[in-house]
């Protein structure tokens, strides 16, 4: 068998869309003048920082829910998350009244965690990093018999991002370019087999913050290696892809067009633009692909969308970044 015969596919992504219906939303796709302009192409926003708990992270999680047999539901979810996805899986999992434990390494900032808690979900603070906080996941599966479900490396969560892909090619049936936020793989994996589909020709770029970009420097080594998580403005974006990755190195390896870095100062330009321009209210994860619009480094024939992949910023944060502080949260993490 291929590689490619393994990865997540159109059919398990179509499957994954009717499952979640009921659960998600359609997310809105705008045009923004200010950045077409900039671009020289029409440049659309796909608006996934409204989904229902503020981030893309509610697909795939409703969609692994969906598939858990009854005795898995009986004995609880965990998963380990720098936030989002903790968020998506307390919603998803309290619907289906399944207990659900998220752990997270303490670099999460407290407004996550507020929002996962406020789902229902029980949260544990493990470590200095997301691996970290794996290991109290293994210990409740392990112990407890609980079902674990992943951030990302995982077929239901890969076909249930993968779904933010075939909503957008309906709304953008011209796109020629999708600049989609990196972090373990998860979403652009998911996004990029949804497209790669139906239009081939497509370009998917993944977006990364410079501090601590796993993916990125994984795909640079040719393997999944260890790469130290790191305070940023981005903090959604943290954390390893798995030493043991099954799916989404491969795929992102082998279906993502080209990956660009942006640093602290383009991350909190993008927040502040997306704001002042665009009134939108994004977390720094969901502004990198307008930091590299802003920044000049996308280069496309035709229309571009960027996806605004979480909203779930801390609102005094977002103040002072917006009011034009130096936010440095290298400093503040210390």
């Amino acid at each position: 068998m291929s590689p490619q015969q393994s990865f997540v596919g159109l059919d398990e992504i179509e499957r994954a869309r009717t499952a979640i219906a009921a659960t998600v939303r359609a997310t809105p796709v705008n045009l923004s003048q200010s950045l077409s302009d900039l671009a020289g192409v029409a440049v659309h926003l796909k608006l996934e920082h409204t989904q229902v708990t503020g981030s893309f992270k509610l697909r795939g999680a409703a969609n692994a829910v969906s598939a858990l047999s009854g005795d898995e539901k009986s004995r609880g979810v965990v998963g380990v998350s720098t936030g989002n996805h903790g968020r998506g899986l307390a919603y998803a999992a309290r619907a289906a009244g399944v207990r659900c434990i998220i752990c997270m390494s303490r670099l999460v900032p407290q407004a996550k965690i507020d929002g996962i808690r406020a789902q229902g979900a029980e949260v544990r603070i493990i470590g200095a990093s997301q691996d970290e906080a794996q290991q109290e996941v293994v210990r409740l599966v392990s112990q407890d018999g609980m079902t674990m479900i992943p951030p990302f490396d995982h077929r239901a969560i890969i076909a249930g991002q993968g779904t933010l892909g075939l909503e957008l090619l309906e709304q953008m049936p011209d796109v020629a370019t999708v600049l989609v936020p990196l972090s373990g793989g998860g979403l652009i994996s998911g996004v990029a087999a949804a497209l790669k589909a139906r239009r081939p020709e497509i370009s998917i770029i993944g977006i990364s913050m410079e501090r601590g970009a796993a993916m990125h420097d994984c795909l640079k080594a040719g393997k999944p290696i260890h790469v130290e998580e790191l305070a940023t403005l981005a903090d959604s974006l943290g954390g390893g892809i798995g030493l043991d990755n099954q799916l989404t190195f491969a795929m992102t390896r082998d279906l993502v067009d080209d990956v660009i870095l942006v640093s602290e100062t383009e991350i909190a330009a993008a927040i502040r633009h997306l704001y002042w321009q665009e009134r939108q209210i994004v977390e720094g994860s969901g502004s990198v692909g307008v930091a590299a619009l802003l920044a000049g480094r996308i280069k496309s024939a035709g229309p571009v969308a960027a996806i605004l992949s979480g909203g779930n910023i801390d609102m005094t944060q977002h103040f002072r970044i917006i009011s034009g502080e130096d936010v440095d949260v290298t400093k503040e993490a210390a």
